[in-house]
């Protein structure tokens, strides 16, 4: 058999392991690459050609940081990772998974945290929710047309609530009985045989749920004691699986045990460990320091499997009025956010003793931040009074010759969420942004897929890194080969997250992404807004570069081209659940004995 489905012609070819690229013509047939080869391939009348002269033709990106465990289900297509060449994206991140608790309580869990309507998350999960356990779970979401392929952690908080009820499992006067650590073990147990990565967790307080009942605690997996935390991770260390996580910020950071436990000094194993976030903050500039440093450290000296996620791109966050999660780390933010009726939360923004704990807060140096708190650093970006477009609220309150913060809460009480601002928390440094990208210590992730739908758009981060790589090499600032950042994007990723996704060699899926390097041009930072159907016609920020990602292919099915979808994506599936431990190996056997 000569004929193939596809053929990817005279591109610059990636094989996703870090290799030098090589021209070669690829070939496709039945969703696996059965020829690389550096002469043409004949073409059939039947047979796609994907003219790829002039262009990189590289695996497609695995996105491991996303929540979009409500939208998969009504929009399993995904197009905004799809058409920036994402064609493996994992979900249940920051102990968030919708496996075992029910819709309301998923709701509740997700929604505040990830800044997604409740109503519509309540809805997707009432109308879709068939599964009681991860097996059914699975096959739940192998029913559905996939555009990319699907991987999954199982979430801690979602354990917790279906074990102990979301009330017992958000009050720190409770601690699980033996026998209820067993139940969650068993769950845990049960979702890595369904083929999940391991457990996603979250410690970090600042992350709140919603709706009524229970209204503004911290995620379950929060209140949980170290005793806890060890049982699941033997579990997950004996199965050679991952903990997802964030440490504290607070006064009492608890990474000194994430480290422990990370380590496999004596004779244990190590365990796995991903944690959020290695950044350059404006609050704390120095600690970029240790988050270069530490995990290379660690995991040379004590034994540890442990990385960092990072968000490769500048990370500029946008809000509307004060509907941002930034917020929710310090007591006057937080009670803010507490209060859904608008006009009660204008009372509250409005009262002068509750100004003062906001100014004190605000002005606070010594606390815990990840906003670095700074309204002169806060830019207007829309607003009725488009006098104050493009001026701080720094510069705002100079004029009216009020504090930073009376000037922002005097906005937000007038205009609410139609007064809109900008700004950058981290990775503003181009120093150290690409000593972050290139450190042994550092995995590409963390863009949050699928959440903060009004605050953040990193759908396209890997094309992002790729400009700034092949920006670097035309200034002579080189800080990553290309071959080097397909990896980090594609293979490293896969092999750590243990997938079969991330390479692009004889007998791999064919799953894969064409770039046009002409296309890697500031077009790929714009952001735009689009009607998303399924959340109630709420405008997102997406990223359109479409110059830069000029067809993407999954499973052997052309899904993308030229900034269009093909007919039939989001209707007839191609992407598939990717159960952890399972590799291509077989597939690359068999186009071998083809031979």
């Amino acid at each position: 058999m000569s004929d193939f489905d596809i053929v990817v012609d005279g591109g610059l070819w990636f094989d996703g392991t870090g290799s030098a690229p090589r021209r070669r013509n690829l070939g496709i047939r039945d969703g696996v690459v059965v020829r690389a080869s550096a002469e043409p391939l004949s073409v059939g009348h039947d047979t796609e050609v994907i003219d790829a002269a002039g262009k990189w033709v590289v695996p497609g990106f695995v996105d491991v940081h996303t929540h979009y465990d409500a939208e998969v289900l009504v929009s399993p297509g995904l197009p905004e990772s799809v058409r920036h060449g994402v064609t493996t994206v994992v979900l249940g991140n920051c102990s968030l998974s919708t496996v075992y608790s029910t819709p309301r309580e998923c709701a509740d869990l997700f929604s505040r945290v990830e800044a997604v309507p409740y109503d519509s998350v309540l809805r997707i999960l009432d109308d879709n929710k068939s599964w009681q356990n991860p097996a059914e779970y699975v096959d739940a979401l192998e029913s559905l047309p996939l555009g990319p392929n699907v991987a999954g952690f199982i979430g801690h908080s979602d354990i917790r609530t279906r074990v102990l009820g979301l009330g017992r499992g958000t009050d720190r006067r409770v601690k699980p009985s033996a026998g209820e650590l067993e139940r969650m073990g068993a769950m845990v147990t049960e979702a890595l045989d369904a083929g999940f990565l391991g457990l996603s967790s979250m410690t970090n307080a600042l992350d709140k749920i919603d709706g009524d009942e229970y209204r503004s605690r911290s995620l379950p997996s929060t209140y949980a004691r170290w005793r806890e935390f060890r049982f699941l991770n033997r579990i997950l260390r004996e199965r050679g699986k991952i903990l997802q996580s964030a440490p504290t910020i607070n006064l009492h950071p608890n990474i000194l045990g994430f480290f422990a436990e990370s380590s496999g000094l004596g004779r244990r194993r190590p365990l796995k460990t991903s944690l959020l976030s290695a950044a350059d903050s404006k609050a704390y500039p120095p600690i970029v320091y240790f988050m270069l440093g530490a995990a290379p450290l660690l995991n040379r000296f004590a034994k540890t499997d442990f990385k960092w996620q990072h968000l490769p791109v500048p990370f500029t966050v946008y809000a509307d009025g004060i509907d941002l999660v930034v917020f929710e780390e310090f007591g006057a933010g937080a009670a803010a956010l507490h209060l859904k009726d608008q006009v009660e939360r204008n009372a509250l923004l409005q009262d002068e003793s509750y100004r003062r704990q906001f100014r004190k807060e605000y002005d606070d140096k010594f606390s815990p931040r990840i906003w670095h708190r700074n309204f002169y650093d806060a830019v207007i970006v829309g607003c009725p009074d488009e006098t104050l477009i493009g001026s701080t609220f720094g510069a705002v309150g100079e004029l009216r010759g009020v504090h930073p913060v009376d000037a922002y809460l005097d906005l937000v009480v007038k205009y609410g969420t139609d007064l809109r601002w900008r700004t950058t928390i981290a990775n503003h440094r181009p120093k150290f942004a690409k000593k972050l990208a290139a450190s042994s210590g550092v995995q590409m992730g963390f863009g949050d897929a699928g959440a903060h739908l009004r605050n953040m758009a990193f759908y396209n981060y890997p094309i992002r890194l790729l400009k700034r790589v092949k920006d670097a090499q035309t200034d002579r600032t080189p800080f990553l080969t290309v071959e080097r950042a397909v990896h980090r994007l594609t293979g490293e990723l896969a092999d750590w997250y243990g997938i079969d996704a991330g390479h692009l060699r004889e007998g791999d899926r064919a799953d894969l992404v064409v770039i046009d390097p002409a296309g890697l041009d500031d077009t790929v930072d714009g952001l735009f807004e689009a009607e998303v159907p399924e959340y109630g016609g709420l405008r997102r920020m997406v990223n359109r570069s479409d110059g830069a990602a000029v067809a993407t292919v999954i499973n052997g099915k052309l899904v993308y081209r030229d900034g269009q979808f093909t007919g039939g994506f989001g209707v007839h599936k191609t992407g598939k659940f990717l159960r952890a431990g399972l590799s291509g190996a077989h597939a690359r056997d068999r186009v071998e004995s083809d031979r």
